[in-house]
C-alpha cells in the first residue's frame, strides 16, 4: 500500500510539473507575439520607449570606468540606439538581448553588417532564460523599461535571480523602470512600478547603490513618462 501511494505521489508530481512546462511555454510564446507585433507594426522611432539619445544611461556608464573590453549586456534591448553610441565609444563585448526577434532584426540592419557582427544577439526570455543563463559573468547589467512589465512575482524572481548569477564582483546593473508616479499600463501590458528602495530589496545586500534619480522622459507622442534611474554595484557575492 505504501508503495502505491509513493507512486500515486511521483505521477502527481510529474503531472504538476508538466502543467507548469505548458504554462510557460505558451505564455512565452504569447508575449514573443506581442512583442514581435508591437516590432512589425509600428516605426521604431514612433514607440513609446524609443531614445535617440539615451544620456542617463550612458552618463551613469561613463560612472563606472569601465576598460573598452568590459563585458556590457543590454537585456530586454529591442531596438535600442544606446548599442550605436556603445559602439562608437569603443567597446568591444556588448551583449544585445531581447525576446523580440523582430526588435533585434530591425536593430541589427540599422547598424550595418560591419557594426552588427561586433555585437553577440540573445533572443531570449528573461523570465525564463535558457541561453542568457549560459552566458559568463558580466560587467555590466543594463536595463531601460523592461523590468516594469513584470507584474508576476515568480517573473521578477527570475529575473533578479539571473541578474545576480550573470553580474561579476565589482560590476554594475543600471536599472531604468517606471518610477512610483508613472502610468499603469504601456503597450497594452500592466506595469508594476518601482523606487529605489524597492530595487535595493530585491537586488540585497550583494549590491550597494552608487546614484539613482528620477527622470521625466518625453516620448516621441509629446507624452511624458516618469522614470527611477539607478545605478547599483556589486560588492560581493554569497554562494549557495
Amino acid at each position: 500500500m505504501k508503495n502505491i501511494i509513493i507512486l500515486l505521489i511521483k505521477s502527481i508530481d510529474k503531472q504538476l510539473i508538466l502543467q507548469a512546462t505548458i504554462i510557460t511555454y505558451f505564455m512565452e510564446k504569447k508575449y514573443s507575439r506581442h512583442w514581435n507585433k508591437v516590432y512589425n507594426n509600428n516605426n521604431i522611432n514612433k514607440l513609446g520607449w524609443f531614445e535617440e539619445n539615451p544620456v542617463p544611461s550612458l552618463q551613469l556608464i561613463e560612472k563606472c570606468s569601465f576598460s573598452k573590453d568590459a563585458y556590457l549586456l543590454n537585456v530586454g534591448a529591442g531596438a535600442t540606439t544606446l548599442v550605436d553610441e556603445l559602439l562608437e565609444i569603443g567597446y568591444s563585448n556588448i551583449l544585445a538581448n531581447d525576446l523580440s526577434s523582430i526588435a533585434l532584426e530591425k536593430l541589427r540592419l540599422r547598424l550595418g553588417a560591419q557594426k552588427s557582427s561586433k555585437v553577440k544577439w540573445v533572443i531570449d526570455d528573461l523570465t525564463n532564460p535558457t541561453e542568457l543563463a549560459k552566458l559568463n559573468m558580466v560587467n555590466l547589467w543594463h536595463d531601460r523599461a523592461v523590468l516594469h512589465f513584470f507584474s508576476n512575482e515568480n517573473d521578477q524572481n527570475t529575473y533578479f535571480n539571473l541578474l545576480k548569477k550573470l553580474v561579476a564582483l565589482n560590476g554594475f546593473a543600471i536599472i531604468a523602470a517606471f518610477n512610483l508616479g508613472c502610468a499603469t499600463m504601456c503597450s497594452g501590458l500592466p506595469i508594476y512600478r518601482y523606487d529605489k528602495n524597492m530595487l535595493q530589496d530585491k537586488l540585497g545586500n550583494d549590491f550597494t547603490l552608487v546614484e539613482s534619480f528620477n527622470y521625466e522622459y518625453t516620448m516621441p507622442s509629446g507624452d511624458k513618462r516618469s522614470y527611477i534611474y539607478t545605478l547599483f554595484k556589486r560588492v560581493s557575492i554569497v554562494y549557495q
